[in-house]
């Protein structure tokens, strides 16, 4: 009954995510517009807005103009129903399954928006850092609030440095704004010594896309924040092996 439930609510939470991850970076409202079709500006009805199974009974097209309906709108659904199920499934109701719950979201939002619009937007993140620090000063109080703020706050001044010293090296921008601003989010829920790891990971995990991205394109833009929030959330995932790895690693 657990996992119905948070597939419901996967499906109903992905399809708000699809809307903020479209509609702020265009800076469109995001409950004073209602929702329509992008071609003929169709103001969509109740039953064509249910999760998944609109798309369905649609057979993927606008109901008025017969435009077609991205494939985009189910997938991010299914996916964010996918992510919630397994949160529960890999710790229960727990801290780690709400800081979970808080990256996949955002990891879904960010991948949506860098990818299409090569943009963060600051709202859905700092809310995500906001609650992630809420939880830390809940479950384990202050000190552990105070040191999470402190490791934010130097990943941050970290990655600022290594923006300088990129957009040195490399005669144009490396890192974004939201980049940046993301290795606040790192800091906090990884700590330092696993944040570093993570944007290591993260380097790894891009190298394939922007060596494609360099062939066609001379600019060679890579969207930095879907990997960071990626190698994020698998470090987070698997952080007893990392620590583990990273121990054995100096020691040897």
């Amino acid at each position: 009954m657990i996992y119905v439930l948070l597939v419901i609510l996967g499906t109903v939470f992905g399809s708000f995510y699809l809307v903020v991850a479209t509609r702020m970076p265009k800076e469109e409202s995001l409950m004073l517009s209602r929702s329509h079709c992008d071609n003929c500006k169709h103001i969509l009805s109740w039953y064509e807005l249910i999760p998944i199974f609109s798309y369905i009974f649609l057979k993927g097209k606008c109901r008025k103009c017969g435009s077609k309906i991205s494939i985009l709108a189910p997938l991010t659904e299914i996916v964010t129903a996918a992510c919630f199920s397994l949160a529960y499934y890999l710790y229960g109701f727990s801290y780690s399954f709400y800081v979970l719950i808080i990256l996949f979201s955002l990891m879904i939002i960010i991948f949506i928006s860098d990818f299409k619009y090569y943009i963060i937007n600051d709202e859905p993140l700092f809310i995500s850092i906001f609650i992630i620090l809420t939880l830390k000063f809940i479950y384990f109080g202050s000190k552990a609030f105070i040191f999470a703020v402190a490791s934010g706050t130097l990943m941050f001044i970290l990655f600022i440095l290594i923006k300088l010293f990129g957009d040195k090296a490399f005669k144009k921008e490396s890192l974004g704004g939201g980049d940046i601003k993301l290795s606040i989010l790192i800091g906090v829920t990884l700590g330092i010594k696993l944040g570093l790891a993570s944007f290591v990971l993260s380097a790894f995990i891009a190298l394939p896309y922007a060596v494609i991205v360099s062939f066609k394109n001379k600019e060679g833009i890579v969207p930095y924040g879907p990997f960071l929030i990626s190698s994020l959330v698998f470090v987070f995932i698997f952080m007893e092996q990392c620590s583990s790895f990273i121990t054995s690693l100096f020691q040897f």
